[in-house]
């Protein structure tokens, strides 16, 4: 009767399993549309928040079946990488029916990516029947910051250890490590194509952690799983800058790697914190680099207010126009600034260009719609990359 008792247990157990709707999320419809399903009879409120809409989140409600599964549509999507999660009854959920998930910080998000050619940006981010480069976790010695620390290294194609390739340097922003132009900003993706349809020159490219108090991305060295929450540690002081520090990676590189190294073969770019550190390895290393690109940067101009530094002494200032006048007299082959219209730090990027035009120091510029986004980065990369080492 016991072993009876378990298999009317067993069935009714597989009866229930097998009535369970197999739900797949999201579906990308043939004209752009993106339906998404989540399967939960007891739920009372389910909604999708995604980057949709360019400047801000928007969320869409998610109508219930008698099946027990919730359902919405979106409107039609240009081509493009989004993220999003669900709120369940006020809850915010990855979807479960998605296993492609991203870390941004300490918030997990759920992406998908919609196409519609071979030209456009969702094909560009996707990974694609091409030659694939390598990419690395690499740990270095750095003597200026006294650590071991870990970078991201992306090996094109054609790289045999015998060839010497230019270096691009690319650089995270506060709250990243060395996974985050990886995975958010698909790197690797974005340089396997773009060097297999002739656009870009075949190049190494370079990721740091940008944090000089962390060695690693969360989880990766000996602190521990602690949380990540874009400050961590900071308050424990560095021995020194990331700027200050920067050429040990260089130079590491360089002697690890099949590098053309001098000026005309390295680029250093990077976003927001990063674009900061790029602004400041500019002025510290005028002749390290022939090309500079600023995305969403951090930057400041000494006594500007707009660029929230009004305090800066005279001296400092005395010293960031010297900076400025031999990195301009050394004659970089590019100086670049992008930047979204409405990038928080768009004052602080238009006093920079402000005191570039008053001195006379050519620049180029970019300006597109949007915010703080990695949707607007990705862009960037893709347009300085084919940009450089021509």
């Amino acid at each position: 009767m016991a072993v009876v008792s378990l298999m009317a247990v067993g069935s009714m157990a597989q009866q229930q399993l097998g009535q369970r709707p197999r739900v797949k999320s999201p579906v990308i419809n043939a004209d752009g549309t993106v339906t998404f399903n989540f399967f939960d009879p007891s739920a009372q409120e389910v909604s999708v928040n995604g980057d949709f809409n360019e400047i801000s989140n928007k969320r869409l409600t998610m109508t219930k079946g008698d099946n027990g599964v919730w359902t919405v549509t979106t409107e039609p999507l240009g081509p493009e990488l989004y993220s999003y999660s669900l709120t369940v009854d006020g809850q915010r959920f990855i979807d479960p029916a998605n296993s492609y998930v991203n870390r941004d910080i300490s918030t997990l998000s759920n992406i998908f990516i919609v196409s519609k050619s071979n030209d456009d940006k969702g094909h560009l981010y996707s990974v694609n029947d091409v030659p694939h480069g390598t990419l690395s976790r690499v740990w270095y010695d750095s003597p200026t910051l006294g650590q071991q620390r870990r970078m991201t290294v992306y090996l094109p194609p054609t790289y045999d250890g015998k060839k010497k390739f230019p270096v691009m340097y690319l650089l995270h922003g506060h709250g990243g490590d060395e996974t985050a132009w990886g995975d958010l900003g698909r790197t690797s993706q974005i340089m396997d194509n773009l060097i297999a349809e002739g656009k870009c020159v075949p190049m190494i490219v370079v990721m740091p952690n940008g944090n000089p108090t962390c060695n690693a991305a969360p989880g990766w060295w000996h602190e521990g799983m602690y949380t990540p929450d874009g400050n961590a540690f900071r308050d424990r002081g560095a021995k020194a800058s990331m700027e200050e520090s920067f050429m040990d990676i260089v130079n590491y590189v360089d002697a690890h790697y099949q590098t053309i190294a001098k000026r005309s073969g390295r680029a250093v770019t990077g976003l927001s914190m990063g674009g900061g550190h790029t602004f400041g390895i500019s002025r510290l290393y005028p002749n390290a680099f022939d090309y500079y690109g600023l995305q969403s940067a951090a930057v400041f101009v000494p006594g500007n207010n707009a660029n929230g530094r009004p305090g800066a002494s005279a001296n400092d200032k005395e010293k960031y126009d010297k900076q400025m006048a031999d990195l301009f007299a050394s004659k970089p082959k590019l100086f670049w600034i992008a930047i979204g219209s409405q990038d928080f730090l768009m004052q602080a990027n238009q006093g920079l260009r402000k005191y570039l035009d008053d001195h006379q120091y050519h620049y180029e510029y970019y300006e597109n719609d949007g915010g703080h986004i990695w949707r607007n980065w990705r862009i960037y990369l893709t347009m300085f990359a084919q940009m450089i080492f021509k």
